[in-house]
């Protein structure tokens, strides 16, 4: 037999919670000392008490518990949950992660405000290009929403390419037009010399030269561009422009880790 604060030292839990189990009728003593009023346990009871322990982890109430136990969870019933409430807190873990990168994005792009250098925009003409192309629709300009979709699609277009022996000839270009049935369409797009042709599972289109478009290059992650973006925007409001569309030139991609990416975010605009 285990002394109570023997089995708390094994069972990984306070002499309090022991007791409180007890009070509850979740756990009670093999034996109570009637003249001390000592309690003890048996190692057999850390079963329960893991089962327990478990049980809460999962976010079940005591009284939940106590109704599961009575039942007689099995260990493959118990393991099932676990792994269903680990699945459950991952992705909550990863939605938070991703919900405090976004408020950092935020801050940043408020420390940012009125200190970026009129240097950093460069207004130029951009010449007409030939894309190889896939498209898909993103809910909306959240790159948490554009990823998902963009990355995918450029997979593919590589896959194809090869497929069909299309080597691009200049960095890869990715624009976005609204999608008449809302959220927006993701070009992913590579520079080629081909001309379009039925064999093809891609779509080879052509876009115009632009006289005028407001340039900046980013450099790191995607998912980090809302401050150029925002900086982009806010330079063609307050230099009289308007925006009539939106491109991104991929000059370096060396790996999958986007923290080493140059990104020349481009958007055309004429005299507002």
């Amino acid at each position: 037999m285990l002394t109570i604060g023997d089995f708390a030292r094994h069972g990984r839990v306070s002499v309090r919670m022991l007791r409180h189990y007890d009070a509850l009728g979740l756990l009670a003593p093999a034996r109570v000392d009637a003249a001390t009023g000592y309690r003890y346990y048996t190692a057999d009871q850390l079963a329960r008490l893991n089962r327990i322990v478990a049980l809460k982890d999962l976010g079940l109430s005591l009284a939940q518990v106590r109704a599961v136990l009575d039942d007689r969870l099995t260990a493959e019933q118990l393991r099932g949950m676990l792994r269903l409430r680990h699945a459950q807190l991952r992705q909550q873990i990863e939605a938070d992660t991703a919900r405090l990168a976004g408020v950092e994005a935020r801050l940043a792009m408020i420390e940012r405000e009125g200190h970026l250098p009129a240097a950093e925009i460069v207004v130029k003409n951009l010449p007409a290009v030939r894309l190889a192309q896939l498209t898909g629709v993103a809910a909306g300009w959240d790159p948490a929403d554009i990823t998902p979709v963009i990355v995918p699609l450029y997979g593919r277009l590589r896959a194809l390419l090869d497929h069909h022996d299309v080597r691009p000839v200049a960095p890869d270009i990715a624009w976005y037009t609204d999608d008449p049935g809302g959220g927006m369409l993701v070009h992913a797009g590579a520079q080629v010399d081909v001309a379009p042709a039925a064999a093809y599972p891609f779509e080879v289109v052509d876009l115009p030269a632009v006289a005028t478009a407001a340039t900046l290059v980013h450099r790191g992650a995607m998912a980090d561009s809302d401050p150029s973006f925002q900086a982009l925007g806010r330079w063609i409001g307050d230099n009289g422009y308007r925006s009539t569309g939106y491109r991104e030139l991929y000059l370096s991609c060396p790996g999958p880790d986007q923290s080493g990416w140059v990104t020349e975010l481009q958007e055309p605009v004429v005299p507002a």
